[in-house]
């Protein structure tokens, strides 16, 4: 490890810190924390309007957290039963104890809760980082998913937009120590503008409420011992996913995914390139595409109402095309009992 990168929290010292502030919990939501060996993360839900409803998850990026996906939940939950998870070291989730911030290490935690919840198959969406991890999820348990909804995932890219390498850079060993004293003077509305400004296709977008909301998440999560130590770590597993080759390759992987996959890009996006929406398209074998050309890397905060009708539209085909699916079977079933001899 470099001489200039902070030494790692360790995960029992920073689980017993006391978390400075409160993390924000809209109307209509609960938090709750789910222990499992070795993690703790915290969840997001939003119940369903009715009972018998699917699960969903939805799964968040670098730097985010499961309140990204406070724009879409309430737009759902007449579909789906949601929850939205804190990766490890984000949002309201401690370190792991392993502090394993790998994709492979995130995607390893929404299996084991998934698994420990017995919630699976679930819709399964994710943004940014949350893409990444969550098709590795489907690729490595397609028991666990009905369908896979990706916002800007971090899927490797040859050339890398210019927009982009400051985020990259966080991977390198004290890169995150030096921005650290670098913006020591920094407010935390200066950051959050910085964040928007580079996750938004239109930042005016944004409510004056969310700004508010925004900054006091930042300074919450400033205060917490391990937060550019999650940062640098999971921006490094980024990284290297995307030097992985053969059947650990994230595009080796997105080939593989069974369940039906819808695919949103923005126009505007200076983290993941819109010109990646193609190959993707391409690539997942059961897919759609949604392009949005005034969005950023956030679409599902700048147009959820249109990212949740995408949603509505693919679960109804989904079940059309499996409704007439099991009809074809069942024709075919009564054919071979009813023919001559049989």
């Amino acid at each position: 490890m470099s001489s200039t990168e902070p030494p790692r929290v360790p995960p029992a010292i920073a689980a017993a810190v006391p978390k400075p502030g409160t993390v924000r919990v809209a109307e209509g939501e609960r938090l709750r924390a789910v222990t499992l060996p070795g993690l703790t993360l915290s969840v997001r839900s939003r119940p369903a309007t009715r009972d018998g409803l699917p699960p969903a998850l939805y799964v968040h990026g670098l730097g985010g957290s499961s309140q990204n996906w406070s724009a879409l939940m309430p737009l759902l939950e007449d579909t789906v039963d949601g929850e939205a998870v804190d990766l490890p070291g984000f949002g309201d989730s401690p370190p792991p104890d392993d502090g394993d911030y790998s994709v492979t290490g995130h995607a390893r935690a929404v299996i084991r809760y998934l698994d420990a919840q017995g919630r699976g198959p679930v819709h399964l969406f994710g943004n940014s980082l949350g893409g990444a991890v969550t098709t590795r999820v489907a690729a490595a348990r397609p028991d666990l998913v009905r369908t896979l909804t990706l916002v800007s995932p971090a899927l490797p890219e040859i050339r890398v937009q210019r927009t982009a390498l400051p985020t990259g850079l966080l991977a390198v060993p004290g890169v995150a120590a030096l921005f650290t004293r670098l913006t020591k003077e920094w407010t935390p509305e200066q950051r959050v503008r910085g964040v928007m400004a580079l996750c938004y296709g239109d930042p005016n977008r944004v409510t004056p409420e969310g700004f508010r909301a925004a900054v006091e998440e930042m300074e919450r999560r400033l205060q917490l011992p391990y937060f550019w130590d999650a940062m640098a770590r999971s921006a490094r597993g980024v990284v290297n996913a995307y030097t992985l080759g053969g059947q650990h390759g994230l595009w080796r992987q997105a080939e593989r995914v069974l369940a039906p996959t819808l695919l949103v890009y923005g126009g505007r996006d200076l983290l993941v390139s819109y010109r990646m929406a193609a190959r993707a398209a391409r690539t997942f074998r059961d897919s759609r595409l949604l392009t949005l050309p005034d969005a950023g890397h956030v679409a599902m905060m700048e147009y959820p109402e249109t990212v949740a009708t995408a949603f509505r539209e693919l679960i109804a085909d989904t079940a059309a095309l499996n409704e007439q699916q099991d009809l074809q079977a069942t024709g075919a079933t009564v054919a071979s009992t009813t023919e001559p001899g049989s």
